[in-house]
């Protein structure tokens, strides 16, 4: 199994940034879904860097190629087409390179005077994380001071909300969980805070196939993909954020 990881970073080392305004087909989609089964993430890479050469955004890569192919291995695990570990192995893939190439991209600067911060996290008990760290790197490009949690149980969770402040929690739900499941582990980032007025933000299969669980369980808001998340997180949070630091 992959081991805990915490990964925080802010400054990268410049890439040129893709020139031309290239797209992501369903053809291309339906050719590269099938590619983290069977290669290693290096060679992944190499036909991911294709994508780049041919104008295609570095968002618009993570969210139209990268983010369909994690949801393709979903479905072949849940109709038996292949086993959790080859499902784990795809997904661990598709995560190397994505953060190779957000490592190299540059950043997005906008209008933030002091960086509003913003932990992402899968539920606990989840073992994949592709979907929390996709958001993540949006949010890092976008200037955001981001963390993302892998594969954490609750107490790691709560335990990182209750001893640094973060403007925003985003939690990824891929799996089934119930309202009441989701509903204890809002109330509980909420109840140990070091942030008083943090914004809880989800999303993830789950959320998706039933918008309503985010407000029923208490969550600020929900979007369907990472950029959806960054521009709501902008309206929630403001370009200034100002933490209100718990000191209960």
């Amino acid at each position: 199994m992959i081991p805990q990881l915490l990964v925080a970073h802010r400054m990268r080392p410049g890439r040129p940034a893709p020139q031309g305004g290239g797209v992501v087909t369903a053809d291309d989609v339906a050719r590269f879904s099938p590619l983290p089964l069977t290669l290693q993430a290096d060679e992944l890479l190499v036909h991911v860097e294709e994508y780049l050469a041919r104008g295609v955004g570095i968002d618009a890569l993570f969210v139209d190629l990268l983010a369909p192919a994690a949801r393709r291995l979903g479905v072949l695990w849940e109709e038996d087409l292949c086993d959790f570990l080859d499902v784990t192995i795809g997904l661990w893939r598709l995560q190397e390179v994505m953060r190779e190439i957000a490592w190299g991209s540059p950043v997005i600067t906008g209008p933030i005077n002091a960086p509003c911060r913003a932990l992402f996290s899968p539920m606990p008990g989840e073992q994949h994380s592709f979907g929390a760290t996709m958001v993540h790197e949006v949010f890092v490009r976008a200037a955001w001071e981001s963390e993302v949690l892998v594969a954490p149980d609750m107490r790691q969770l709560v335990s990182k909300v209750a001893n640094k402040s973060y403007d925003l929690v985003g939690l990824t739900v891929s799996c089934d969980v119930t309202t009441e499941s989701l509903s204890r582990t809002i109330k509980a980032i909420r109840s140990v805070s070091m942030c008083q007025n943090v914004y809880i933000l989800v999303g993830g299969h789950a959320v998706n196939s039933n918008p309503a669980m985010a407000l029923e369980a208490g969550a600020d808001g929900s979007a369907v993909d990472a950029p959806g998340a960054l521009a709501l997180a902008n309206r929630l949070v403001g370009v200034s954020a100002h933490r209100t630091v718990n000191a209960g």
